[in-house]
């Protein structure tokens, strides 16, 4: 007979499977689809592994690990919000905290705790770990749009200033991957992937 903490750990392994029917806005790489979010975040697991040498000082890349494959779990309840959607994003702090003590109070109580931490200290982007597992999560989406000529931006008409903006975390985050994020802006800029900022008329 399985014990009732087992009982509870299997219930939250299914209920995550749902993180599979959630759709991003971000197309895979190769345009065919939509991305679903568990899908995102096991590519940036990988990337924290594989980009690890570019870290800061005092980043737990393990823990990072952990971040990057918990940090999307509320869309099952509170769905993708498309990070460029104003009116959506005011709305979503409420959502996604609502679904993250649904979702972690599945758990045993001591392994619910762990992974609520993790999820705060994720959002709240506070700490040297934090702050490179959303300089990952600024990154992935931008190489999807460069490798879809434009992607999302095309389609939802995104300019440069708006990228800037969203990927300013990775200054801070991943200071040593800043360069490699502004060439290419600069680069998606020129291939007429990303519509440039729009000039303001200064004149009377």
């Amino acid at each position: 007979m399985q014990s009732n903490q087992l009982t509870q750990q299997i219930q939250f392994i299914i209920e995550i499977d749902r993180l599979k029917h959630i759709l991003r806005q971000t197309l895979l790489m190769d345009g065919s689809r939509r991305e679903n979010s568990a899908e995102h975040s096991w590519h940036l697991a990988i990337m924290a592994i594989a980009l690890s040498e570019y870290a800061p000082e005092g980043v737990d890349i393990f823990r990072a690990i952990k971040m990057l494959l918990i940090h999307d779990l509320v869309e099952i309840d509170a769905g993708d919000t498309f990070c460029y959607d104003v009116q959506a994003n005011c709305s979503k702090a409420e959502k996604e905290l609502q679904a993250a003590s649904r979702l972690f109070g599945i758990l045993p109580e001591d392994q619910g705790r762990e992974l609520r931490s993790l999820w705060d200290e994720f959002e709240v982007g506070e700490t040297p770990t934090a702050k490179f597992a959303a300089a990952l999560d600024r990154i992935q989406p931008l190489l999807h749009n460069q490798q879809t000529q434009g992607g999302t931006w095309r389609i939802h008409g995104i300019r440069r200033d708006q990228v800037m903006k969203r990927v300013a975390p990775v200054e801070t985050g991943a200071p040593e991957l800043w360069p490699f994020v502004l060439q290419l802006i600069d680069d998606c800029v020129a291939a007429g992937y990303l519509k440039e900022a729009p000039v303001l008329n200064t004149q009377e």
